[in-house]
């Protein structure tokens, strides 16, 4: 039996981090491996994991403060350099796509949607990662920040990752697990589904998506509901 294609001309934009990719495991474990190089402990992933959609500056800060070490550039230069090195040697040792998430994209490609990334997570890390785990073939564009000329909350962030992907603004809609991605799509006026076991430590009902989902079998369901 043939999937209609029901979904012709809309866009599903997809943060990544926390989102399609339980990352954390990868990202704290070079904030650790960078901690052991001056001698301060570890952290542990429940402390940070709410930091990793905030980027490679947020986690460094946090690991010092932890120890009780202020870090700045003038404190450990070269460490930022050095943290997106040691990533990209480690980008998918324990990094692990959700649940759900293939054959949820599978079917929306079938059903007729384009379907990208947009995420403030640098391109070259994106792509890399998307890449290590397989999931390049999905996706019509792959939007850094530095692919676009605003970041999310920016709506314009989605907006022009939707028009890089051959998509229209106009029939979107966005996929995440925080508060930056749900402002961008209010800011882009779009929908915005978000998932509830993503990196946030805002309360579910504060994150202001229009539904939340605890399973990427719901998916289709949920944006059911977004949809006009």
């Amino acid at each position: 039996m043939s999937i209609e294609r029901d979904l012709e001309g809309w866009t599903i934009a997809f943060d990544l981090d926390g989102t399609l990719v339980d990352s954390a495991p990868d990202l704290i474990g070079t904030l650790n491996r960078m901690l052991a190089q001056y001698e301060l402990p570890p952290v542990p992933m429940s402390s940070a994991r709410h930091l990793v959609g905030h980027g490679a500056m947020a986690l460094l800060r946090h690991g010092f403060m932890e120890a009780g070490a202020a870090w700045d550039e003038a404190h450990a230069p070269g460490l930022f350099e050095r943290f997106i090195e040691d990533y990209l040697a480690h980008i998918a040792d324990e990094s692990t796509v959700f649940d759900g998430v293939v054959p949820a994209l599978e079917r929306l490609a079938a059903r007729g949607a384009i379907l990208c990334v947009a995420t403030n997570k640098r391109t070259d890390l994106s792509v890399a990662l998307i890449e290590a785990l397989d999931l390049t073939k999905h996706f019509a564009f792959i939007a850094g920040p530095d692919a676009v000329s605003a970041r999310k909350p920016s709506g314009t962030h989605i907006h022009e990752a939707v028009q890089k992907a051959g998509g229209d603004p106009a029939r979107c809609v966005m996929v995440g697990d925080s508060t930056t991605d749900t402002k961008a799509a209010k800011d882009a006026g779009v929908p915005c589904i978000v998932v509830g076991f993503g990196y946030n430590d805002v309360p579910r009902s504060e994150l202001g998506g229009d539904v939340v989902i605890d399973h990427y079998d719901g998916f289709e369901a949920a944006l059911a509901e977004v949809m006009p």
